[in-house]
């Protein structure tokens, strides 16, 4: 069975000012988007999921559908603020949907396989798709047994020039399994080029340059899912009233880890992460693309 790639591409670009999962960056106006579907085609994957939502479905689908033939099935779902379990409402004044975590719950109906999860807006590299998809390929009991994985980037090499981060900052054991993954925003080289996170010096921490951090690419099986609504109905129950807060993946994580229902395999990566958080990153993008085309790693058309 081949495993699917879910695309989480449901954000609306406030920051990018605009749609940045249709920016088109490559030489023959391919997104980023593309490249990490045609990785995951060279991978073996034989499914792409996106979510996004109703505001932006007529232009998405505009430019996506039927783009990549009968190379690989597409499905969309939608994430929503009032897509929630049981009878939650989102409270008056809410503007946003409930996170990454939210966000992956709502292709349960269309994921009936092992599967990836990534960003819509982040450059992986082939290495971490075929790391991801062996993973997922290896014997059965590797998912019955709950166990799954995540891609692990080291922080130095998943940075904006022009801005904080949010990465899922991770600690792990000798044997390459995951003990903990921490939600971290604001990480960023200071003045001294100093790899750290904090709003400002007095809340500073540094991070070794060498610390593995998730970037959103994680392995699962599909009993994930009933973990997700599960968690999520508790989240709600103590967090359902608040205007932003957000549910998110290494939450999941962090909690089938603490209570030994799963563990995390971290399968570490040299790739250097580029993406487009802030529309000055774009011509950064745009030139490693092309540098990468040069090289010969991917065609000057990918889907010619």
């Amino acid at each position: 069975m081949k495993p699917t790639l879910l695309i989480l591409a449901a954000g609306m670009g406030s920051r990018y000012g605009g749609l940045k999962q249709l920016d088109q960056l490559g030489p023959s106006g391919e997104t980023i988007l593309d490249y990490s579907v045609y990785d995951a085609i060279r991978a073996g994957f034989g499914k792409v999921v996106f979510i996004i939502r109703h505001e932006i479905e007529k232009e998405f689908k505009a430019f996506f559908e039927g783009r990549f033939a009968d190379r690989i099935a597409v499905e969309y779902v939608f994430q929503e603020l009032d897509k929630l379990p049981g009878d939650f409402k989102a409270p008056a004044g809410r503007t946003k949907p409930w996170g990454t975590a939210h966000a992956m719950l709502m292709a349960r109906d269309v994921i009936h396989e092992p599967f990836v999860v990534i960003n819509a807006d982040d450059f992986y590299g082939a290495e971490a798709f075929q790391l991801l998809a062996d993973f997922l390929k290896t014997p059965a009991t590797n998912l019955s047994g709950r166990e799954y994985a995540l891609a692990g980037y080291k922080v130095k090499n998943t940075l904006s020039e022009f801005g904080g981060v949010s990465r899922g900052v991770c600690a792990v054991d000798e044997n390459h399994f995951l003990h903990t993954v921490t939600e971290t925003h604001h990480i960023r080289r200071d003045q001294r080029g100093q790899i750290g996170h904090g709003e400002d010096e007095t809340t500073w921490n540094r991070l070794d340059p060498e610390t593995l951090v998730s970037m959103n690419t994680w392995a699962f099986g599909t009993e994930i899912f009933d973990e997700i609504d599960a968690m999520l109905t508790t989240f709600l129950q103590h967090h359902g009233n608040e205007l932003k807060s957000e549910f998110y993946i290494p939450t999941i994580a962090s909690n089938l880890i603490a209570s030994k229902n799963a563990r995390f395999r971290v399968l570490p990566t040299d790739a250097q992460w580029f993406g487009v958080t802030y529309i000055e990153d774009r011509p950064t993008a745009v030139e490693s693309i092309q540098s990468l085309v040069a090289s010969g790693i991917y065609p000057e058309s990918l889907w010619k």
